[in-house]
């Protein structure tokens, strides 16, 4: 099978950029990324920009498109976002049968937790990122549902006979309960408003003492506690207490429902179960086999089914308590 990327050569990726007016130098890198592809380019008389191709029949245009205007958008709010770079009038293009977008570099650092002031700055900055969201709506893009994340994700591995003979009923009676007990808590209403949607420390770059915000790539609409529980580590306690900090600041310019607290373990058993399956649908693509080589080992999926069975545990207990 041909894998997605097969005719995106480094010849190639010069003459998209260079189709937009840059002359490139022939200096390239690939840069760090599995789901599209993204290269730095040097550029004559100009610094390097970034080259961000993205993968065939994930993202529609206009919801490429949409998140394109949710950067710009928290841009134009002096919000510390980077949005691709307009040309031509344009931010997504064409050149044979790829899309793409250029940025330009933004260098940064990842940011130091352990500093409660860097953890209040970091909630000011989601917090104004979450006040732009609630003012209106995706139209295009999708919400993080237990369907995709979780039924559709869990569905995919079974099909496709990804899990080793000796632990399926294992894997198919946890991975079953949880949704169960997903699908009862989800009925809860909860507002959904726009994030950033995958907004861990390796998408935030510190500089100037400020986070710098990239990869909307999977820009959703969902409850805001997405964007805040990735950035919690350790044992219970220190989490109660990094969230308090993360709070403190997120409140200085919205407001947070602090019942969103007990989706923290409903949304972390879905990344995983959703993380998997990611993996297995991309398993064509050579980048995955290369960066994943432990993935699909029989060591993996009963690791997997602990982790599952760990989440079972957690979704019975009490949510983190926070008093800001």
């Amino acid at each position: 099978m041909t894998h997605p990327y097969a005719g995106l050569t480094p010849d190639s990726v010069m003459d998209a950029v260079e189709s937009l007016g840059y002359k490139c130098n022939a200096h390239i890198l690939e840069l760090n990324s599995y789901e599209n592809r993204v290269y730095q380019l040097g550029i004559e008389n100009h610094e390097p920009i970034i080259a961000k191709f993205y993968r065939n029949n994930r993202w529609t245009d206009e919801q490429i498109i949409e998140e394109h205007y949710f950067t710009q958008e928290l841009l134009d709010n002096e919000i510390t976002a980077i949005p691709p770079l307009k040309i031509k009038n344009k931010t997504l293009h064409l050149y044979n049968e790829f899309r793409f977008s250029l940025y330009h570099r933004r260098g940064g650092r990842a940011p130091e937790l352990d500093d409660p002031n860097n953890l209040e700055v970091l909630g000011r900055y989601i917090g104004r990122i979450h006040q732009v969201g609630k003012s209106q709506p995706f139209k295009y893009r999708p919400e993080i549902s237990a369907h995709e994340y979780g039924h559709v994700a869990r569905q995919f591995l079974l099909d496709n006979q990804f899990i080793f003979p000796d632990i399926l009923e294992a894997y198919s009676t946890i991975s079953s309960n949880l949704l169960d007990a997903i699908d009862e808590i989800l009925k809860e209403p909860v507002e959904s408003i726009r994030l950033h949607g995958d907004c861990h420390m390796g998408n935030v770059l510190w500089r100037d003492d400020i986070p710098h915000f990239v990869d909307f790539d999977d820009a959703r609409s969902g409850p805001a506690i997405q964007d805040l529980w990735m950035m919690l580590s350790g044992e219970r306690e220190s989490q109660s207490e990094q969230m308090r900090h993360i709070l403190k600041g997120y409140q200085d310019f919205t407001d947070f429902d602090f019942r969103q607290l007990a989706l923290i373990e409903v949304l972390r058993t879905l990344r995983i179960m959703h993380h998997s399956a990611w993996i297995a649908k991309r398993w064509d693509d050579p980048a995955f086999p290369r960066a994943f080589p432990f993935f699909n080992t029989s060591r993996y999926w009963s690791a997997h089914v602990l982790e599952l069975k760990e989440q079972w545990a957690k979704l019975s207990e009490p949510s983190i308590q926070i008093y800001v």
